[in-house]
């Protein structure tokens, strides 16, 4: 990897990551080295166990890593703060959990807004920008619902709707297409393929979703802790 190379957003040169210590120690990240460039969706592909929840978990700056660099969107983690992490991933980040997250409190629209709220944008506007996003997925007669009266699909394109609304420059989602069928995943990776093509942004997915593969740019393939192989079935957008 060069260093100096601005149109990577994500670089990580021997990442390592345990957990545990003595003989309880578990070596997740084994010395990982893997990029995602701007205006480029990547996949990051492989058995489950291999340890990709954990790679963009450390990408995401939600755990720390145990060796290596890592480097995101020119910022190195290792040099940043705790609180300079939080603002740094709150401005810049966008991410979609395995698990949602919604808050029970508030309706569809109002989860997806908590990224612009939180930075500052009026609560009506937030709102309304999330109420769009959330048309744009199919969810417009959803916006007002609370989150128990969703399906597991419903409330994951929340969560989708919610790491986009801020246009942050990095989207990582995890298994985004997992509890979605065929054509409402296919309407879900073409918008992150198009959140994709610009060259100020790069997006990032964790998937086993075979039939969504036609969307990638590049395809990470991890395996035991490290990444075994990288294609490249699309070019990158050039500006």
């Amino acid at each position: 990897m060069n260093p100096s190379s601005s149109s990577q957003a994500v670089r990580c040169l021997s990442l390592r990551k345990h957990f545990g210590e003595g003989e309880a120690r578990i070596e997740v990240l084994r010395g990982v080295d893997f990029q995602a460039e701007l205006g480029k969706l990547t996949f990051l592909v492989g058995p489950s166990g291999c340890g990709k929840t954990t790679l963009i978990s450390v990408i995401a700056g939600l755990l720390d890593p145990s060796a290596g660099d890592l480097e995101v969107l020119n910022e190195n983690h290792g040099r940043m703060k705790a609180q300079e992490r939080i603002l740094f991933r709150r401005r810049n980040l966008g991410f979609v959990f395995q698990q949602y997250n919604l808050l029970p409190s508030l309706t569809a629209a109002e989860n997806a807004a908590v990224p612009l709220m939180a930075d500052g944008v009026k609560r009506g506007l937030a709102v309304k920008k999330a109420t769009a996003l959330l048309d744009r997925l199919g969810l417009a007669d959803k916006a007002a619902s609370m989150p128990r009266f969703l399906s597991g699909g419903q409330q994951q394109r929340v969560a989708l709707a919610r790491a986009l609304v801020h246009e942050p420059r990095l989207i990582i989602c995890d298994e985004p297409t997992a509890a979605l069928d065929h054509k409402t995943g296919e309407s879900v990776m073409g918008l992150l393929a198009s959140a994709a093509l610009s060259p100020d942004r790069a997006v990032v997915v964790v998937t086993h979703d075979n039939r969504v593969f036609h969307h990638a740019h590049t395809i990470a393939h991890m395996d035991d802790g490290i990444i075994t192989q990288v294609e490249t079935p699309k070019p990158a957008l050039t500006s």
